[in-house]
């Protein structure tokens, strides 16, 4: 059984996820959250808003999940967010084409290659079909569009889709969003939701799934005068597997500071290297295993249309190094789109210190002159030597000038262009932010915590095995057993139960079986501490309290345990202290 397969053994028994549906079947892709795995996922993402939403002074929504096609048509999702497939003309199946060839060979990301290459490929090394045995050689490789498509209202004249991504609902309401940051540059929005990709051949359980919870900020930012603060995050070393190291023979991952790795033009972009050096120590706290970890750069063929850099965080399991993160400069793409596709104004207005006087070209065209000239392009060609004279006003410094009107050169005399150049006061001016973006699959974490903190040992001769989780990820911070059923031990377990989930603390009671088996079965949640009620406790006031990782015993007040356990919990103190 490898590393995967006894997870999800795991997980299925106890609680943490498992297939939806089951009884009717299920349906591939989607996954319940069983007791254990809810808690885990909500303490990921509570760590998660804590870090990037309240810490860094971020502001948090909630958009919704249904949106109108003309945000996915502005988005660019409508052409372009789409997956390699191939169908077996044997059985029908259909596969994710770059995957059966990474599985086949040693080719690592055959996502970044085309598709014309993938078939070539799958010939080449004579590729089955992973459902029959039939050969792919010659089927063609295809385009498929991720996104669930619906209609909004009933009749289908207003389509809509589930979003693909977290992302579109923060940059469609950016007019509202930058009214609330006071038009205040930087400002981030952040958004912990659903996201919906109607994936070829989902696989590995939680890791490639067709619908799945996205934790995104969205970090607005001015290119030309914000800076992060990298000193903050100067010192922190980041395993770094560059897109030249990946493309040479003897490339390999290397190990630079932030700084180092700004300085070196490893990372491009300042503010992508700040927010790495941020979320290392943030996978430290949630029980990421650094050994199994690494910030790998996109290659070119792999970059989304909207990113002019990404860097994954990887995290290895069973061999596989997989995505958890990615971090992308987004430049101004998808402001541009949604102000050219909805008309509206999708800049923040930048005051200055003082009024400042500039020149400004401009233009007035005679419409009478352009109008029997060029018919009905003469509002193109007024349109077209406007952007000239803002973009390059000495060619107008001859007789005439030309243009570019739907690809065709139109020359107009200059005494007809009304070109002149004016002196202006400004106060301000607008500026287009430029968006940097953390995104992270909180399934795809929850996966990693658990796969990294799986561990067994021997306890009294039998092997153990428990989720080394640190205490804030826990979904269980503390079992309270009553060593028998009886002589008021358990009315004196469930009070102290009470008063430990008074103080905020996650609780559960056991009463049934030995006491070792009850430890066993909190070790495997994860949870970090125990508490036994015994004779002992009613006659001098004191419980045993135990830790998972060492199985270490204390006996502890009564009247101290709960300031006990929520410093250990809040990691103000250690155990080996008390």
């Amino acid at each position: 059984m490898n590393e995967g397969e006894r997870l999800t053994e795991l997980a299925k028994r106890r609680g943490f996820y498992f297939p939806a549906a089951g009884s009717y079947g299920g349906a591939a892709g989607f996954w319940t959250y069983g007791p254990q795995g809810a808690a885990l996922k909500d303490n990921i993402e509570d760590a998660w808003r804590d870090r990037f939403v309240v810490r860094e002074g971020h502001q948090e929504i909630s958009a919704p999940d249904i949106m109108p096609e003309p945000v996915f048509e502005a988005s660019g999702h409508l052409d372009g967010f789409d997956d390699m497939i191939i169908e077996c003309a044997d059985c029908g199946a259909t596969h994710r084409a770059d995957h059966v060839v990474e599985d086949a060979t040693d080719i690592e990301e055959a996502e970044s290659l085309p598709n014309e290459e993938v078939m070539e490929l799958i010939a080449d090394h004579d590729i089955e079909c992973p459902s029959c045995g039939a050969p792919l050689a010659g089927e063609p490789v295809e385009n498929f569009n991720l996104m669930f498509e619906t209609n909004i209202g009933p009749g289908s004249s207003s389509p809509g889709y589930l979003r693909p991504e977290t992302a579109q609902g923060i940059f469609v309401e950016f007019p509202q969003l930058s009214e609330y940051a006071r038009n205040q540059l930087p400002f981030g929005v952040a958004q912990i939701g659903k996201a919906y990709r109607n994936e070829i051949s989902p696989r590995k359980s939680l890791v490639r799934v067709r619908e799945f919870t996205q934790a995104e900020l969205e970090h607005f930012v001015d290119p030309e005068e914000d800076e992060p603060p990298l000193s903050a995050v100067a010192d922190v070393e980041l395993p770094l597997y560059s897109g030249e190291a990946q493309q040479a023979e003897d490339g390999g991952q290397q190990q630079l500071t932030v700084r180092e790795a700004v300085d070196e033009g490893v990372i491009a972009s300042d503010w992508v290297a700040y927010y790495l050096g941020v979320a290392k120590g943030w996978y430290e706290r949630i029980g990421v295993d650094m050994d199994r970890f690494r910030f790998r750069q996109h290659l070119p063929g792999e970059l989304a249309h909207y990113a002019s850099d990404c860097w994954d965080a990887e995290a290895e399991i069973d061999g596989d190094w997989i995505e958890i993160t990615g971090f992308a400069y987004r430049g101004d793409y998808d402001l541009t789109k949604h102000a050219d596709h909805s008309g509206e104004d999708y800049t923040v207005f930048k005051q200055y210190d003082e009024p400042v006087t500039v020149e400004r070209p401009t233009v007035d065209p005679d419409m009478s002159y352009l109008g029997p000239e060029f018919g009905g392009a003469a509002q193109e060609v007024a349109d077209a030597l406007e952007a000239l004279a803002e973009r390059d006003p000495d060619a107008f410094d001859g007789d005439e000038v030309t243009v570019e009107v739907d690809g065709d050169s139109v020359t107009v005399p200059v005494e007809q262009t009304g070109f002149s150049v004016e002196e202006i006061t400004e106060s301000g001016e607008h500026v287009r932010p430029h968006v940097v973006e953390p995104s992270f699959g909180v399934g795809r974490l929850v996966y990693t915590v658990l796969a990294h903190a799986y561990s067994t040992d021997e306890v009294d001769g039998e092997e153990r095995t428990y989720l080394d989780l640190p205490a804030e990820q826990a979904p269980t911070t503390v079992g309270v057993f009553p060593l028998m059923d009886k002589d008021g031990l358990d009315e004196l377990a469930h009070e102290i139960a009470g008063d430990l989930r008074g103080a905020g603390l996650s609780v559960t009671y056991d009463d049934s079986g030995a006491i070792g088996r009850r430890y066993r079965r909190q070790d495997e949640i994860g949870t970090p501490y125990c508490v036994t009620v015994d004779y002992e406790s009613k006659e001098e006031g004191s419980v045993t309290l135990r830790e998972r990782d060492t199985t270490e015993q204390r006996r502890v007040p009564i009247e101290e345990l709960t300031d006990h356990l929520v410093a250990l919990s809040e990691g103000e103190t250690t155990f080996d202290t008390l």
